[in-house]
Parts: C-alpha cells; structure tokens; sequence
C-alpha cells in the first residue's frame, strides 16, 4: 500500500503540472507569475477570464475524459481478459457518434449540449443492445455453468460497431458540405465543445468508489473463472459490474470528447508492464495516467498551430500509435 500511495501521488504531481501547462499555453501564453495572479485574482485582468473562463473548464473536462477512457481500458482489459481490449470495443462510440451525428444532420437543436446529449442516447442505446444480445449467455453462465461468454460479448461488440459505422457512413453522404465538416471533426474527437467538466469529473470519482471495491475480485478474476468460483467470487454478476461501469465510463467520455481514441488502449497497457496488474494499484493509477495525458494533448491539439485547433483525437493517435508500438516491441511476448 505505501508503494501504491507514492505511485498515486507521483501521478497526481504530474497531473497537476499537466493541468498549470493547460492554463499557461495557447496562443497567448503566460508567465508562472501571471498565471498565478489570473488564478488568485481572475477578475483582475484579461488573462485571468482567459484562464477560469476557458482555458480551466477545458483543462479540467479533458483530464476527466482521459482519465475515464483510460479507467475503462483497463476494465474491459480484465472484462474480456485480453491486454489489447480498448474502451470502444463494444461499439459504445459509434452508437455515440450516430447519436450525435444524427443531431448535426437532422437539426434536432443547436449547440454543444444538444450533440451532448445525442451522444449520450446513442451510447446508451448502445449499452442496451449489447446487454440485450449477450443477456442469455450470462443467464446460461449463471445458471449451468456454460462456458466463458467474454468471446461472445467480443463479437457482439464487433459486429454492432460495424453496423455503427455502416450508419456513420451512410449519414455522411447524406450530409451537406456545411454540415460535413463539423461532423468529420467531432468524430475525430473534439473538447472545443466541451461546455461543462462537472458531469465527466463526477462520473470519474462514481465510477472509481464503486468498482475499487472489487479490485481484490478483479485480480481473481485474471487467473481464470474457475479459480474465481472455487474463491467464491460471484463471477457473472462481477462481470456486469465491470461492463456497467465502463460503459457508463466510456459513454460520458464519449459524449464529452467525442471518439478519442489509443488513450484506453495505451495507458493502462504501460502502466501494467511498469506497475504491474494488481487492479488495486492500477485502477487509480490509470485514471490520472489517463486524465494527464488528454489534458497534454488537448494543450497541444489547440497551441500546435494556434490560433486554429486541431482535433485531440489527431494527437491522441500521433502520440498513441507509435508508443503502443514500442510497448509491443518493447516486450513481445506481453500482449
């Protein structure tokens, strides 16, 4: 526990650093002693309106989008026990992204909070459906002991995300050369939109309280089903608490962000070569890992080329392909 704890509060330095970097870059960039008078002092000055108006609330939902994505990494990790597993493994972000996009195309509303909450429909219908299709096999674990339904579960994802993206497809010809870019950029994975931190950093904190308590079941759960039940771990339900909580992690990541993608691939797989995979650490560890590192790409999507933005999930990929490459090549026989 004491390593754990220094583990922990090493990643919350650096997310703290990560957070004054934030606040400090764009494309009026500001000294260490003026962005402390523009946080001490906001109404004082221009900066300080730039920094708690919009630099801080966009800092702040990108570091909650992170460390969401990544927390639900590493649970579909342990979910369907595969280190390559990524929080959109089950078509929760193209059910999103049909949500949202179909607000852009219909004019359903205007504004951010209106492709907010088509989003959030989407990814909750997409949540539906799968517990929906993969009901039974749980119901036949439970029952009869049937064989493991994660390879089900996987290819109930697949499938659905590919009818996802056939609709995605189908709404972008439909689209109009005005609407089209809004809707190319928002699937790239956009906080330019992000209107509010609070509902992310609450899911966060939701999330972890309730899924911490399992961890010791979640370690279990790795050395095979059949040494859970022999432990007395409750095996079926503890898979729908995991699914649960990172679908309802990865919808408001989603729903906040858009489809930024590599961060729940990349960090909770590093920080297991690093950490090892005791769910106990790492759990906490990969939602500030997480959170740190969307809020330096964030930073990076909107000064790179400042005064225009690129999207974060470009930067997400720029930074996510090739370290999950050299986390691969790093230890082959890992994955």
């Amino acid at each position: 526990m004491r390593r754990a704890i220094l583990i922990w509060l090493a990643l919350a330095a650096a997310a703290l650093a990560a957070l004054a970097f934030a606040l400090a870059t764009g494309s009026s960039r500001l000294a260490p002693l003026q962005l402390l008078q523009a946080v001490i002092s906001p109404q004082d000055s221009t900066a300080g309106d730039i920094v708690m108006q919009l630099r801080l609330p966009r800092a702040l939902a990108a570091f909650a989008t992170g460390g969401l994505l990544a927390l639900a990494g590493a649970l579909m990790q342990v979910l369907l026990r595969n280190p390559l597993a990524d929080p959109y493994v089950l078509g929760l972000s193209g059910g999103a992204s049909v949500g949202a996009l179909g607000v852009m195309l219909f004019g359903f509303g205007s504004g951010a909070i209106w492709i907010n909450l088509g989003a959030g429909a989407g990814a909750l219908t997409a949540i539906a459906l799968v517990l929906v299709f993969a009901r039974r096999d749980f119901a036949r674990q439970q029952m009869f002991g049937a064989r493991d339904a994660s390879p089900r579960l996987l290819l109930t994802g697949v499938i659905l995300a590919a009818g996802w993206g056939a609709i995605i497809t189908v709404m972008l010809t439909m689209a109009s050369e005005a609407k089209l870019r809004g809707m190319l950029f928002w699937l790239m994975g956009d906080l330019n939109g992000a209107e509010s931190w609070v509902p992310a950093t609450l899911m966060l904190i939701a999330v972890l309280v309730f899924i911490y308590p399992l961890a010791r079941d979640l370690n279990v759960l790795l050395r095979g089903e059949a040494l859970a039940h022999a432990l007395g771990v409750r095996v079926v339900v503890l898979r729908r608490k995991i699914y649960l909580a990172a679908a309802a992690a990865t919808a408001l990541a989603v729903t906040t962000a858009g489809p930024v993608g590599f961060v729940g691939l990349v960090i909770p797989h590093a920080l297991r070569l690093v950490l090892g995979n005791d769910q106990r650490m790492l759990l906490p560890a990969a939602a500030l890992a997480g959170g740190t590192l969307l809020t330096l790409a964030d930073t990076a999507a909107r000064s790179v080329l400042a005064p225009q933005q690129l999207p974060v999930g470009v930067i997400t990929a720029i930074l996510g392909v090739p370290s999950f490459m050299y986390l691969l090549t790093r230890r082959p026989g890992s994955a």
